[in-house]
């Protein structure tokens, strides 16, 4: 599916319907898409702001970079579809099908990446909203700290969707590996997007 043709609206309709796709996948992307645009509002309402002046060159570097990674999760919310929708082909195989277990593995593979790429990515967008957090005007941190909090969603429900497809493959190597990474990630962004957010809501 193409995110860019539907309105929030459909987007939304089709989420909530028996399709496969999309589903907790593209929506973290999307969900981390929204949390980007919030710093580059911040950085937007702060670039021109005299008070802000030392801080305008970082900051317009912050919104540009923020805008390239929203542009990024939208493009990775229908990776993400086309990464499952042939794991749920899969699924209906009969089981005695000339290899099907082979084409599920590939499948599952194929299934997890696309979240772990996403995965990837929101800690780079927590990084950039740690930068809005820590530059931005005060009037609009607030704006920050909610970016912060739904990188933070984004990132435990990208792990999740690593994770629902790696307990499934038969190489377990590449699996373990691949939670490894996943596990490590989340809690150590997950846990800076918290404090980004506890920063601005304790002040």
């Amino acid at each position: 599916m193409n995110t860019g043709k539907y309105s929030i609206e459909e987007y939304m309709e089709k989420l909530s319907s028996g399709a496969p796709v999309p589903g907790g996948g593209g929506a973290s992307a999307l969900t981390a898409a929204v949390a980007v645009s919030l710093g580059c509002m911040v950085g937007a309402l702060t670039v021109g702001k005299k008070k802000y002046a030392a801080s305008e060159a970082e900051l317009k570097k912050l919104v540009a970079e923020a805008q390239d990674l929203r542009d990024e999760f939208l493009k990775l919310s229908d990776k993400d579809a086309e990464a499952f929708q042939p794991l749920s082909d899969a699924y209906r195989l009969p089981a005695d099908a000339p290899d099907r277990d082979k084409i599920l593995e590939k499948c599952l593979k194929e299934a997890a990446l696309a979240p772990m790429e996403i995965l990837e990515k929101c800690c780079t967008a927590t990084e950039l909203l740690e930068g809005f957090a820590d530059k931005g005007s005060v009037m609009v941190l607030s704006d920050a700290a909610t970016g912060a909090a739904l990188c933070k969603s984004a990132i435990m429900g990208a792990a999740m969707n690593v994770r629902v497809n790696t307990r499934l493959m038969k190489d377990r190597s590449f699996a373990e590996e691949l939670e490894r990474r996943a596990e490590a990630l989340m809690r150590a962004y997950s846990d800076r997007a918290e404090r980004i957010f506890q920063k601005i809501y304790s002040n």
